[in-house]
């Protein structure tokens, strides 16, 4: 059901999560990238590397690209989009502080959770619920109408810096309350509309 070339994910992008972390708002989209390679689907584990004594979770919603998108014009993005899916931006936090830029804090193998679903029929700039639970314990809870920059903004944005190929998949930042998981530790992701993405953590 997933098959990214490319996984951009985007940062700060939570009018909440920029108030609680005290940021200033961004100009324009801040990009990163985890590879494919990161990507592990609905129920399948998120291995806790030995690298790092600081997991933590971060979910977000998921946009799934349609077809081959370059130099996409804002009000044509959503011609482009196949769908919405539940995503979890696993961090190695410890590494992150580190290294200053986000690369191997990020891209470790499993640090994508995907899925359940890929759905069509929703509409995240007129706002969905999202929430993040660790072990039934509710961490995030926020709406997609709080993104700084809009689902159908992102599309375009990075579309006129690199080629989006269908099944590549834009992670759209995290809400407030991101935090530590540890080994045993279920974690879900639920978007109104999209389902749960459910995935447990284990030791390496």
């Amino acid at each position: 059901m997933f098959s990214p070339t490319k996984i951009i994910a985007i940062g700060l992008n939570y009018l909440d999560h920029a108030k609680e972390m005290n940021e200033k708002l961004p100009e324009y989209p801040l990009i990163f990238m985890k590879p494919s390679t990161a990507f592990i689907a609905h129920g399948e584990p998120i291995v806790y590397p030995p690298q790092t004594k600081e997991l933590h979770y971060e979910g977000e919603l998921g946009i799934v690209i349609k077809d081959k998108a370059k130099n996409v014009a804002e009000k044509d993005a959503h011609l482009y989009i196949a769908g919405y899916t539940c995503a979890n931006d696993v961090t190695a936090r410890d590494l992150q502080k580190i290294d200053g830029q986000w690369t191997r804090s990020k891209s470790f193998d499993t640090f994508c959770p995907l899925g359940p679903h890929i759905v069509s029929g929703v509409d995240p700039i007129a706002g969905l619920e999202i929430i993040t639970r660790v072990n039934g314990i509710i961490k995030q809870c926020s709406n997609t109408k709080n993104m700084i920059f809009n689902a159908y903004e992102l599309v375009s944005f990075i579309s006129h810096i690199m080629t989006l190929l269908p099944g590549d998949v834009i992670i759209t930042g995290t809400p407030p309350g991101v935090g530590p998981i540890q080994v045993g530790d279920e974690v879900e992701v639920e978007i109104q509309g999209i389902g749960v993405l459910k995935n447990k953590v284990i030791g390496a």
